[in-house]
């Protein structure tokens, strides 16, 4: 497999030449009961924006565990312990636009539920973050149904509504999705 360059790390090419990676994501919940959840745009076009959770791919030698408290640190300046993530509590696997390209992500989901209310920061974005990530911003979990945005997954808002006071046991196989069209492939 060669790897996707322009992509950034983490990303390979399929022998169909769509470019994948496994990535972990995490919802954060501080102690007001709020969600965490950053602002992207596409790079084709930058009108189009959209919501969606920390994290992103998993490292070389890394678990989908500890990806996401690095991704965490990194794109919101919030420091946590593996032990302080519940899960994996979803999966999916789903095919969005990314740099004017088609690319698949295999993900895992997370949930951190934090004793504190977390001031964040944008400092440890990578370069290619910086050109697609907007901001980050805390939610209350019912507001985000009344988004006027997209938001990625698409069940977050009743998902984030679900695990606000914490995790019900249930692991959610989401399968394949696609983000682009917002409707799951066959």
């Amino acid at each position: 497999m060669n790897r996707a360059t322009n992509l950034g790390p983490g990303w390979s090419r399929r022998a169909d030449g769509t470019a994948h990676r496994q990535a972990a994501r995490v919802l954060v919940f501080d102690a007001a009961g709020r969600v965490l959840l950053v602002r992207g745009h596409d790079a084709d076009q930058p009108e189009r924006t959209w919501w969606f959770t920390i994290g992103g791919g998993i490292e070389p030698g890394e678990t989908p565990r500890q990806a996401a408290v690095r991704e965490l640190q990194e794109e919101a300046g919030i420091t946590a312990a593996e032990a302080d993530l519940t899960g994996p509590v979803l999966r999916r696997s789903a095919e969005f636009d990314f740099f004017a390209e088609t690319v698949c992500q295999d993900e895992v989901f997370f949930l951190a539920h934090l004793d504190r209310v977390e001031d964040v920061t944008t400092a440890g974005w990578t370069e290619v973050e910086r050109r697609f990530m907007d901001e980050v911003s805390w939610w209350r979990p019912a507001e985000l149904a009344h988004l006027e945005v997209e938001i990625f997954p698409q069940q977050l808002p009743e998902l984030a509504v679900r695990w606000s006071q914490g995790w019900d046991g249930e692991v959610i196989d989401l399968g394949w999705m696609n983000d682009g069209e917002g409707r799951a492939r066959s």
